[in-house]
This record gives C-alpha cells, structure tokens and sequence, in this order.
C-alpha cells in the first residue's frame, strides 16, 4: 500500500524556489521564497559558506531544502542568479562578481580585477607590500600621495617603450639632501628666479664676492 503522505515529504524535501524578499539583517540571512504548487514561505534561512556573504535580488534562484519533509522548515542551500552569472569561463577558473560589473576573475593567465568604472578603496591597514619578481607598472596619468614618498632608488624617463623625455615638475614643498652625491652627464640645469645658497651664501645670480678678501664687491655674475 502506498503511503502518499509520505511520498509527498520526499517529493519536497528538495525543491527549486525563487527569492520574492531578502532580508540581510538577522545572523543568518533570511528569503521569502516561492517554490511549485505556489507554496510561499517567509523567513527561510539561507546557508552560505563561511567568509563568503552575498547579499542577491529578488529573482534569483535557490535550492531549498525541507527538513524532514516539512516545508514549513524549509532552508536555501545555494543561490544563484542567471541574469548576472559570469559566463564564458575556462575549466579551473574561479571568479566572484556582482551585478554592475565589478569582478575578481582567478583566469588562467593570472588574476583580472575589474571595478566597472567605480572607486577601490584599501583601508584599515598598516601596511600593503607588492612583492613582483620583474616590476609593478601604473598606467594613469597622475599618481598623487598626500605625504611622504619615498624610494631606495629613482629613475625618470629613459625607459624602453616610453613615452618621450621626462619632466619632473614641483610647485612648492622642500627637498632635503643629505650626503648625498649628484652626477649630472650631458644634462642642462636651469634656475630660473631662484636662489641657491651654500653654508649659508648665495651661489647664484645674486652672487657677489670680495676679490682676495678684500676690496669692494663684485659685480653679479653676467
């Protein structure tokens, strides 16, 4: 004899169900969701992974899973939404996403971050290290830092595949040089409306020296 109460929990104990309402504010995020037959249920929880949280649109879909049978404790073991999936990915390649574009794609070649035109922001940390075996390139046309930049070693312009001679262009500020030794090659320094002083006198333009310590002055340098 056929026991059909009991066909009908095993019937709906897994189910595909599609999310109406999220609510991401309790601990464990919670749908309303709409399953075959017409059956609505509120409040199901939704298990995601740990360290993973998204929080999806109403439309996206879900398996979920009626504990012992009883869609009255029904639970959401996955979520996905085929309306944002990124598609086109090789075998092995992992990738997390949303909506607007943004993306983390781990492809073959290497890793691909994307940010669809909006602004990435590191914060709260000490410190961030770059470790590359050949270099770190920054293809914008300003690089901005708000206090000190500091290198071990620096070189502008004269690279292969550049872009034309190299101005270094500063408005204000102090540079500060201590034992430290300049070489000029074939190079042309200009100052213009400056002066520059060495222990404390002017070696510039404005310049004017007694002639073996004695004397009137000397005219400036022409």
């Amino acid at each position: 004899m056929t026991d059909w109460g009991t066909l009908g929990r095993l019937r709906r104990m897994v189910m595909r169900v599609v999310l109406d309402q999220v609510d991401d504010g309790p601990k464990m995020q919670s749908h309303q969701v709409e399953a075959y037959g017409g059956i609505t249920r509120g409040k199901v929880e939704h298990f995601q992974h740990y360290g993973f949280s998204s929080h999806p649109f109403p439309g996206a879909e879900g398996i979920g899973l009626s504990v012992g049978g009883s869609t009255n404790h029904m639970v959401i073991l996955n979520v996905d939404d085929r309306r944002y999936r990124m598609k086109g990915m090789e075998g092995g390649e992992v990738a997390i996403y949303d909506d607007q574009g943004q993306s983390v794609h781990l492809t073959r070649e290497g890793i691909v971050v994307k940010g669809a035109g909006l602004p990435m922001v590191f914060e709260d940390t000490p410190s961030i290290t770059f470790k590359a075996d050949q270099f770190v390139r920054f293809e914008t046309p300003r690089v901005e830092a708000t206090q000190l930049l500091q290198s071990m070693q620096l070189t502008i312009g004269g690279v292969t595949g550049g872009v034309g001679a190299a101005v270094a262009t500063m408005n204000g500020g102090t540079m500060n040089f201590t034992n430290v030794t300049s070489n000029y090659q074939s190079s042309t320094t200009k100052y213009l409306g400056s002066s520059i002083t060495s222990d404390g006198k002017p070696i510039d333009h404005t310049h004017k020296h007694r002639e073996n310590g004695a004397g009137s002055l000397s005219d400036t340098p022409q």
